[in-house]
């Protein structure tokens, strides 16, 4: 095997790292990693890297994530989620539907938000989360996200259930946290399931007990995680020189604000990641891939 991606149905309980742990000793391997950490406590999708397939991680982290959300009114915790300790609590009336669906849909778009203390932004050397395990609390930056969509499922008479497609960098805990102020009451995230990363559908997951049954099966194409780029064809000659980390020429234009781009020669094998320069009718190689693999 010479690497591959496997999309991973994360249980709630195990860490991002006990999965990455899980895959090296099912597939013998120590270059493993994943794609977008998930809370323990979290579900959902968690695409893994096998081998030299780790190269492309910094490509799947890009993309846009889509969750499914529950935040339950009332109280909040320390944490942000239901597994934190209670700081604060009030009797709460949920609000109207009409009026939950005009606070969600005000977070459509570019929106600033501060990233919680329980995550893992490094601050002067500390993770965040070591921090606030300490007792310590810091003064965070707000960070530019984008919100595509968000859609209310369901309200009950303490909870409400969305689904959320954003960028990357967004916590949907401090989302629910700020979607609490906007309707005057402390929240928690009760509940969270990634349902997608980039092409990574959860519909298409694969559990850890079926990765212990058939482990070669689960292993996906690396460009798998890259169909989010444009995608040029070369010809054998041009792609040659693309191997060879040179700059080759394009027609493609500046119109679309496309970046990154997947490239394959003659094949139509992956040979790497290259990028469009501004104003110019070059591709600048970025990533390459000599063997025509990861």
């Amino acid at each position: 095997m010479t690497g591959g991606l496997i999309n991973i149905l994360k249980p709630p309980g195990m860490t991002s790292h006990d999965v990455v742990s899980f895959v090296r000793r099912t597939y013998h391997l120590k270059r493993v990693g994943h794609a977008g950490t998930l809370d323990p406590a979290a579900a959902g999708v968690l695409p893994v890297a096998l081998g030299p397939a780790t190269r492309m991680l910094e490509y799947m982290t890009d993309c846009d994530k889509s969750y499914r959300v529950e935040l339950t009114i009332g109280y909040e915790t320390d944490t942000g989620d239901d597994t934190g300790t209670i700081t604060h609590s009030i009797d709460c009336i949920m609000p109207a539907q009409s009026q939950i669906e005009e606070v969600l849909s005000s977070f459509l778009g570019t929106i600033e938000q501060v990233p919680p203390m329980y995550s893992a932004i490094k601050i002067q050397g500390k993770k965040l989360y070591e921090l606030a395990r300490a007792g310590i609390t810091v003064e965070r930056q707000a960070r530019k996200i984008t919100i595509h969509e968000i859609n209310l499922l369901k309200v009950n008479e303490k909870s409400i259930l969305f689904d959320v497609t954003c960028s990357k960098g967004t916590y949907i805990r401090s989302l629910c946290t700020d979607i609490g102020a906007k309707i005057n009451c402390p929240v928690v995230m009760s509940f969270l399931v990634r349902t997608r990363v980039g092409s990574f559908e959860i519909g298409q997951a694969v559990t850890l007990e079926e990765i212990s049954t058939n482990s070669e099966s689960a292993i996906l194409p690396v460009d798998h995680a890259l169909e989010y780029m444009p995608k040029i064809i070369l010809s054998q000659e041009v792609a040659k020189a693309f191997k060879h980390g040179q700059t080759i020429p394009t027609t493609m234009s500046d119109e679309g604000g496309q970046n990154l781009l997947r490239i394959y020669d003659h094949e139509d094998v992956l040979i790497g990641i290259g990028q469009k320069k501004e104003k110019a009718a070059v591709i600048i190689p970025i990533k390459v891939l000599m063997s025509g693999q990861p």
